[in-house]
């Protein structure tokens, strides 16, 4: 089983960076593949960007390529989104969770973490 728990969320302005972090427990970290989502208010979760379990693979939807970076240290059970050029359409809780293999499909990800908060003011 896997916990996960997310941080580095904010309240921010249009054009400015934020990292998102995602500390997870439990010594089977290395073997999940790793996504965060997404989900403004009235809207669905939806998918940001995904990494295998080793990092060498990465996706992304549409509006985070060339602006978000998902990276992760598995030594260090953590996962990351690195978000630049933030625009208001971003604001939503952000998720990190954990799927037995890289998917951009929200119902294959076993494990959720509690959100955190992304706010970009125009």
């Amino acid at each position: 089983q896997v916990q996960l728990v997310e941080s580095g969320g904010g309240l921010v302005q249009a054009g400015d960076s934020l990292r998102l972090s995602c500390a997870a427990s439990g010594r089977t970290f290395s073997s999940y593949a790793m996504g965060w989502f997404r989900q403004a208010p009235g809207k669905e979760r939806e998918f940001v960007a995904g990494i295998s379990w080793s990092g060498r693979n990465t996706e992304y939807t549409d509006s985070a390529k060339g602006r978000f970076t998902i990276s992760r240290d598995n030594a260090k059970r953590t996962v990351y989104l690195q978000m630049n050029s933030l625009a208001p359409e971003d604001t939503a809780v952000y998720y990190c969770a954990a799927a037995l293999s890289q998917t951009h499909e929200v119902g294959r990800y076993a494990y959720w973490g509690q959100g955190t908060q992304v706010t970009v003011s125009s």
